[in-house]
């Protein structure tokens, strides 16, 4: 009997009681929100100082002037137009192109399911090599998108090295990178969506350009404005895709924000204005996500209301 009660008598050791369980089941979340806010704020504190790495001995606080400099500044205005320039172009083109390739694909076939798979290969590499590739063979010399382009009486066309086509030639990397993951989110919420609808206007003879943008638009709108603020999140921060084919240029053709930041870290080793220029993507990119997660739950209330 005595043997039986010490099998049951529960081991010794460390405990932990069900009111701090959930404190430490937070901790990994409190150490990665830690080590998020040490370089957030350092980035602040160094937005208000006039601070080069070549000239440690002269870093003092400025006050502000980093940013009073920018309303007078001819570069940063550039900056700031070419980065909402491509963040809009990439956003607004993706989300067509990956609407459409996902209403072609929205039926279940074993085909639709490959092809889908096999559009989602772009995802699958990196940025940077992407861009490196696209690099190759937009080569005016010897690149086969430029012998293609010769084919249509385009001959000499410069793609990124002409300050006239780098825009388009970076847009059209990036929509080969990050289509697919537009496609495939949208394709996901046409699938899941509810199918009475659209059986009873198919019995009533409704046409099809109705059906879309009376019903399948609408229950759409909740997935299209998470697809888009992920992406435009992401164009307006893009650095690898227009780094590795261009550097920014020509000139300050792609000058965009992440590009100028580095160019004024590393090569001007300005790093007041690098972490001005950064603070003020992460103020563009806050509004704008408020901006879209507003009308996400304005939406999500309004449909919780009709049903």
């Amino acid at each position: 009997m005595a043997s039986v009660t010490t099998a049951r008598k529960a081991p010794s050791g460390f405990r932990i009681s069900k009111k701090a369980l959930p404190y430490v089941l937070s901790l990994p979340a409190l150490l990665v929100c830690i080590g998020i806010l040490i370089p957030f704020f350092t980035a602040v504190i160094n937005s208000f100082q006039r601070y080069r790495l070549s000239q440690p001995w002269a870093r003092q606080f400025n006050w502000g002037e980093n940013y009073l400099n920018f309303f007078t500044d001819p570069s940063f205005w550039n900056t700031l137009r070419v980065s909402l320039t491509y963040a809009g172009l990439t956003v607004v083109l993706e989300l067509l192109l990956g609407l459409g390739i996902a209403l072609l694909l929205q039926k279940r076939s074993a085909f639709n399911n490959f092809v889908s798979i096999m559009l989602l290969m772009p995802l699958m590499i990196a940025p940077a090599l992407a861009a490196l590739m696209w690099k190759l063979m937009t080569n005016p010399g010897f690149g086969i998108l430029s012998y293609f382009a010769s084919l249509v009486g385009l001959d000499n066309f410069r793609w990124a090295s002409s300050p006239d086509t780098a825009l388009l030639t970076v847009v059209l990397v990036d929509i080969w990178v990050y289509t697919p993951f537009i496609m495939i989110l949208l394709l996901a919420g046409l699938r899941s969506l509810p199918t009475q609808p659209f059986e009873a206007a198919a019995l009533d003879g409704v046409p099809r350009t109705f059906v879309f943008f009376r019903i399948t638009l609408p229950m759409l709108t909740p997935y299209i404005l998470t697809a888009t603020l992920f992406r435009l999140l992401d164009s307006i921060q893009q650095f690898d895709i227009i780094y590795a084919m261009t550097q920014g240029g020509p000139g300050d053709t792609l000058t965009v924000f992440q590009v100028e930041a580095y160019l004024n870290f590393f090569q001007s080793t300005n790093v007041g204005r690098s972490a001005a220029l950064l603070i003020i993507l992460w103020a563009i990119t806050y509004l704008l996500s408020n901006i879209f997660i507003k009308n996400w739950l304005r939406l999500r209330e309004r449909a919780r209301g009709e049903a």
